[in-house]
This record gives C-alpha cells, structure tokens and sequence, in this order.
C-alpha cells in the first residue's frame, strides 16, 4: 500500500493526493501533525533513501535553523528523535510503496506509482500489435477494467 506522509497546508501534498485519486489508486494517509510519527515511519523513508536524511529533511525549515543543527555532527538516533519532536523538518509529500519513494511533487516522477496492470496497458503488452498506447486511451480501457472488477464483486 502507498503511504503519503502530507501535512494540510501543503499544496504539493494536495497535488499527489488528487494525482492518486484521479487515477484510482489507493494509498494511506498519514498527517504527520495529526499522528505521531515512530522510528519506524522514519527508517522506512532512510531505507529508500540515497542521501540518507539530506533527503527527507528540509534544512530550511524553521525549527531546523533554531536549533542550529549539523546534521554531520548527530547520530541517527538523535536525528530520528529529532524528526519525532519536530515532524515540520520532513519535506513533503514523501510518497512510499515498497522500494519506491519520492520526496516532493514531481508529475513525471509520480508515474512511478502506476500499477502494474496499467502500465500493462500503456506498454500494450498485452495488445497483438504492440504499439504504445496514448495514455488518456491506456486510462479509459483501466478505468473500465476497475469497474468490471467492481461489478463482479458486488
């Protein structure tokens, strides 16, 4: 499942959010000022990580600067503590699923998240021809698989 970690005010964490809903793809919110975030939260976003907490920490924040911090100079410990008291220092959105992470809204990067099956479709692998489809088309003929899916369930 898709974790995106948002705060209310954001509006590159409305952008994901609505990119995801327009799409149909389900993910989990977490308010990172309506829940307490845990070492877990935290090590999950290091753990997609590829500079460590340059990545998923914004230097500029507010908070950040009055305490002075070097992030060179703190322990993971210290730093993931620090994140837990003051979850504000977090860029946002983080988007999460599996080995897949994206700090930010980026509209191209966010196709990383396309299921499976519509990927499928925009591929045409599996259409006789082989040809790339548009992906307004490749949206439809998925959208219309979701609700056939639906329809059978019920």
């Amino acid at each position: 499942m898709i974790q995106i970690y948002t705060t209310p005010s954001c509006s590159s964490c409305r952008k994901a959010k609505k990119w995801f809903d327009d799409h149909r793809i389900d993910y989990r919110e977490k308010n990172i000022f309506n829940i307490q975030l845990t070492r877990d939260d935290i090590l999950l976003m290091l753990k997609n990580t590829m500079g460590g907490f340059d990545d998923i920490i914004s230097t500029r924040s507010k908070v950040f600067q009055e305490n002075d911090l070097d992030l060179d100079e703190m322990s993971i410990s210290e730093l993931t503590e620090f994140i837990i008291d003051n979850p504000s220092v977090l860029r946002r959105p983080i988007i999460i699923e599996d080995e897949k992470m994206q700090v930010g809204y980026n509209e191209d990067e966010i196709r990383t998240f396309i299921p499976k099956r519509l990927r499928e479709i925009i591929m045409c692998t599996t259409c006789e021809n082989g040809a790339d489809c548009d992906y307004k088309n490749a949206l439809e003929i998925y959208f219309k698989e979701l609700k056939q899916g639906e329809q059978q369930t019920a």
